[in-house]
């Protein structure tokens, strides 16, 4: 069996690329190495993946047609694991077009592959909490409203989920949506919320702590997520269209998890209170029934055991 992800020098992606590799299958890697965050990074990644013999790592854009197209026509996948994005909810604020680009454009791309596609591959596709938006009733449904986004980001992503439903309903494409939520775990971005704690705490510098520290969040560890989607891949009695919420199903409360870093780093922390940011929403919390019942998901990681994972690659990547 051969996959396709994009986005695997990126977090989710490379975590999702090992497991596939692990359980033998063959793995067509796309990345465009963004410098959003550091590329460095994630050619370390990308080495790693390019140990193994069945990985094919591939440098392209998913928003160059002619150049996707053709990568999907050689190697003619089964599956189509779609996780690139352009990510940040407070990027979006100040580049809006980029978002407008990876992840409408990207994604009408990838649809329009599969679209074109000899054997039609399952598409499996990344979407996130973000659409929900500021919805108060915990824990988000997906029966949920989600037409009141407040971040472009969580705009776009909502879009590929309309997308992949017409290009399902039209062409008979089966296109599988999770929405992630606060995915956390080694080889994590440096641009997310757990590593510029470590990163300032570590230095002694303080952290910045958005609406004063009253905020929850339904952060999941990466192993979590990456057997979340692998149970999809591997279920043949799911829709020909879906959309799933994928987390931990607890929302905890971040100056509680900020003391878990800081104890498992040693150290004292430094706070910043700082008021709440634009496009950001009070809480996140998932609601999982509907994937347990369809694909016996069931997370398994507390905050407790999965910050010191995270904490020891840090400190080991980083040299501290």
């Amino acid at each position: 069996m051969k996959v396709l992800i994009t986005g695997t020098a990126g977090f989710i992606g490379f975590h999702a690329a090992q497991h596939f590799l692990s359980q033998s299958w063959d793995v067509v890697g796309i990345d465009n190495f963004s410098p959003y965050y550091s590329v460095q990074l994630k050619r370390d990644r990308d080495a790693i993946l390019r140990k193994d013999k069945r990985y094919r790592s591939c440098e392209a854009d998913i928003c160059e047609f002619e150049k996707l197209q053709k990568i999907f026509q050689e190697e003619k996948p089964e599956v189509v694991l779609h996780l690139a994005a352009q990510p940040g909810v407070r990027y979006s604020i100040t580049h809006p077009f980029e978002y407008e680009n990876t992840n409408v454009g990207g994604v009408l791309n990838i649809l329009e592959c599969c679209r074109h596609a000899e054997n039609k591959p399952k598409l499996v596709f990344a979407s996130s909490s973000s659409v929900y938006g500021g919805n108060t009733k915990m824990p988000f449904e997906e029966s949920d409203r989600i037409d009141t986004p407040v971040s472009l980001y969580a705009a776009t992503k909502r879009a590929g989920e309309l997308m992949a439903y017409t290009y399902s309903h039209l062409y008979k494409i089966q296109a599988i949506g999770l929405r992630f939520f606060t995915v956390y775990g080694d080889w994590y971005r440096p641009d997310m919320a757990l590593n510029l704690f470590a990163d300032s705490m570590l230095h002694g510098r303080a952290i910045k702590v958005f609406n004063h520290g009253d905020m929850l969040r339904d952060f999941t560890y990466v192993d979590d997520i990456v057997d979340g989607i692998y149970r999809v891949v591997m279920a043949d009695d799911l829709p020909l269209y879906d959309i799933y919420n994928i987390g931990n199903h607890r929302s905890e409360k971040l100056l509680d998890v900020i003391e878990t870093l800081a104890q498992t780093l040693g150290v004292t922390p430094k706070m910043e209170m700082l008021p709440m940011q634009a496009g950001d929403v009070y809480a996140t919390f998932a609601s999982i029934e509907k994937l347990h019942k369809a694909v016996g998901y069931e997370p398994k990681t507390s905050i407790k055991e999965g910050i010191p994972v995270f904490a020891g690659w840090f400190k080991k990547y980083y040299g501290f």
